[in-house]
């Protein structure tokens, strides 16, 4: 009996004959650079020779990598770090604080295009608080210094304190690496002047400064007083018209109270004086004595130990943000964080019990 004939299996136009292999819809070496250019967009190395020669666009893509809290940058910016770390050092570091409306701003700005035109090179970093919602900027870009930010002999940063402790960003220590890297020999620290930033920005710059206002009432006494005692130099500003002997009688006062507290480490009397940024009253004399205290602490060898102190106690904050980050990077020992947090708000548990329950289960693994 015949055998029925098979029928012929259809094929689409579409179906690929077997054992060709289908080529790449993707090109694998285009996406692998994309993945070695994605933590930053440039090379670390290339991010460090546009810094080393000035170039404030390089300058201002690696402060945003040492910045980024993302594990894939954390390697490249500890990469730039150590190539700066080398050429850093070099500056002096000035801290300015006060309260909100005293004119830190315009203050920064005035001495900043003085030292300029005595050929130095001037870099700011604004620390500016963060919303306790969005995590953002609440002033936003420092505008006020238009004059100063347009000048190729000078940088300015704004930068987010995100919530860290007294709203100094905890990066700002390397940020100032990479600006001395980059030339710049003057650093001012702006502190955000609501009396909370200001222990931080004191044990990471040279010489800290005071500025208060002529006729500030007794209301703000309170938070003077705890600052006044870190401060290397109290500058009575806005000392301009009607405000310049009010800002002259103020001087006796001052003096008078700094006399109260106990002497500096650093052998140097605090200083006062009155200054005014609208008119440029007494600007040159306070850096003249910004001149003279670096000189005094290099003299009786304060202000390298002081340098070192910083080094170290930096060292420490460091060991903190990384022993956080392990601690609460690992997915089982957040979910436990969260169950604590429901016992905390039942008060089962307290805080304390808490942390070292998850201490303990971390150093246990």
């Amino acid at each position: 009996m015949a055998q029925p004939k098979k029928k012929k299996e259809f094929k689409s136009a579409l179906h690929l004959m077997d054992g060709i292999e289908q080529p790449s819809s993707v090109n694998e070496q285009l996406l692998t650079k994309m993945k070695q250019k994605k933590a930053s967009g440039v090379s670390p190395e290339v991010l460090f020779e546009g810094l080393k020669e000035g170039d404030r666009v390089m300058l201002g893509k690696a402060i945003t990598l040492v910045e980024s809290n993302l594990d894939i940058h954390h390697d490249e910016a500890r990469l730039i770090i150590e190539k700066c770390l080398p050429l850093s050092g070099k500056s002096v570091r000035i801290g300015v604080t006060g309260v909100p409306g005293v004119g830190k701003s315009t203050f920064i700005e005035a001495m900043g295009m003085h030292l300029i035109a005595k050929g130095h090179k001037i870099a700011v970093l604004a620390v500016d608080p963060s919303s306790g919602r969005s995590k953002g900027s609440i002033l936003g870009d420092k505008t006020r210094m238009e004059q100063l930010a347009a000048h190729n002999h000078a940088f300015i940063r704004p930068s987010p304190s995100a919530g860290t402790l007294g709203g100094v960003t905890r990066k700002t220590q390397e940020t100032i690496i990479l600006c001395e890297a980059a030339g710049y020999d003057i650093i001012f620290v702006e502190t955000v002047g609501v009396g909370q930033s200001e222990v931080a920005v004191k044990n990471m710059v040279d010489f800290f400064l005071l500025l208060v206002l002529a006729g500030a009432g007794d209301e703000l006494q309170g938070i003077k007083r705890g600052i006044m005692e870190m401060a290397d130099a109290v500058v009575i500003h806005k000392a301009d018209e009607d405000n310049l002997l009010r800002a002259k009688t103020k001087i006796a006062t001052y003096e008078h109270a700094l006399h109260f507290f106990p002497p500096a480490d650093s052998g140097w009397i605090p200083k006062v004086i009155e200054c005014s940024s609208v008119t440029g009253h007494n600007i040159p004399e306070v850096w003249t004595m910004i001149r003279d205290y670096v000189q005094h602490t290099e003299t009786n060898g304060y202000f390298l130990h002081n340098r070192q102190e910083q080094e170290v106690q930096c060292l420490h904050h460091a060991i903190e943000d990384y022993l956080r980050n392990i601690v609460l990077g690992n997915p089982e020992i957040r979910e436990s964080v969260k169950k604590f947090e429901q016992d905390i708000r039942h008060r089962k548990i307290s805080p304390y019990q808490a942390a070292s329950f998850v201490i303990e289960k971390h150093l246990r693994q």
